[in-house]
């Protein structure tokens, strides 16, 4: 067995850092966010803006799913997961219940 520093991750914790349901969810807060960003930037016509009351919602939807898409991925990365060691359980000593061969 290698000796390896506590803090340093294993191979197997990369792919479980990646797929944890915060790295997700970020990832796709931020691809909508973007989308509704560019198209409330692009697409904002007079009767949209009947509609909402003069409102930008694409664009006010766009950044607040970018606002949220940054604190799931700030919080991956402020609190990371750090699964549980496997342990090894004691093996059992034939001899220690007491009984004499």
């Amino acid at each position: 067995m290698s000796a390896r520093h506590p803090d340093t991750p294993a191979s197997g914790r990369k792919a479980d850092v990646l797929f944890d349901i915060r790295t997700v969810i970020g990832g796709l807060f931020a691809v909508y966010g973007v989308v509704c960003l560019v198209w409330g930037l692009v697409s904002f016509t007079a009767a949209d803006r009947a509609k909402t009351g003069g409102v930008n919602l694409n664009l006010w939807t766009g950044i607040g799913m970018l606002l949220l898409a940054a604190v799931f991925i700030g919080w991956t990365l402020l609190r990371p997961l750090h699964p549980a060691e496997p342990t090894a359980e004691p093996t059992a000593d034939p001899t220690a219940d007491g009984e004499d061969a």
